[in-house]
């Protein structure tokens, strides 16, 4: 009897996770050719933000990828993943090295996440970390490099992450941060909300904080070498 239940719950299990599999197979499908409304980390910040103000709402708004500046586009790879257009979701290098730096300094300091992995976790994912959330992140990014092209994963990425407390997309931030639109964007600009990425609610309230001023000047000098898609 305890045989058989444990074999039935184990297979309801397996269902559960084909099902799920499924789900975000379709909403990746969709997402060819449609845009996304929000994330996961959207959904998640909205909730965080109205247990304090129940009428608090998120600054978003989509822009199309050509319409994005030129900028933003080569600040954005040069700061996150400079081999974006090359590899198929993983940078097995830049792993490697962000393993080896964090083992030397003992805690982590460096992440090896490529654009691919970025938007996975951004799109349905939570915040929480568990044993099988790498796994699941692993499998997201795999499905979006064979289901998208790089132009399109790029273009929903530049639109859903995060560049604030509440601020998501290119086109938020560039109203956010310049009061200009991120189709007109010069390059300071752009390499200092590049900068932002990896702690953006940090650097909403610290604007001219040392590291991030130090930060998009090195973004600033690697944008002629950024291949954008």
């Amino acid at each position: 009897m305890i045989k058989q239940l444990f074999w039935r719950g184990l297979l309801l299990a397996l269902v559960l996770v084909v099902l799920y599999q499924l789900w975000i197979f379709m909403h990746i499908l969709w997402w060819v050719e449609h845009n996304p409304s929000s994330s996961a980390f959207m959904r998640a910040s909205l909730s965080a933000l109205q247990q304090d103000n129940p009428d608090a709402a998120l600054k978003h708004q989509w822009i199309e990828y050509q319409r994005i500046s030129i900028h933003l586009k080569r600040a954005v790879i040069a700061a996150e993943d400079a081999k974006f257009v090359g590899h198929e979701g993983f940078d097995w290098d830049g792993i490697q090295k962000a393993y080896e730096k964090n083992w030397k300094q003992g805690k982590i300091v460096a992440g090896g996440s490529t654009i691919s992995q970025q938007l996975a976790k951004n799109l349905f994912l939570s915040t929480k970390r568990t044993p099988w959330r790498k796994l699941e992140e692993a499998v997201i990014t795999w499905m979006l490099e064979r289901m998208m092209s790089k132009r399109r994963i790029f273009e929903i990425y530049l639109n859903v992450i995060e560049w604030g407390n509440g601020v998501f997309g290119a086109e938020a931030a560039a109203r956010h941060y310049y009061r200009t639109s991120a189709s007109s964007l010069n390059v300071v600009q752009a390499a200092r909300l590049a900068a932002m990425i990896p702690n953006p609610r940090y650097y909403d309230k610290h604007r001219e904080a040392r590291g991030l001023i130090r930060k998009a000047r090195i973004i600033e000098a690697r944008m002629r070498y950024a291949e954008v898609p």
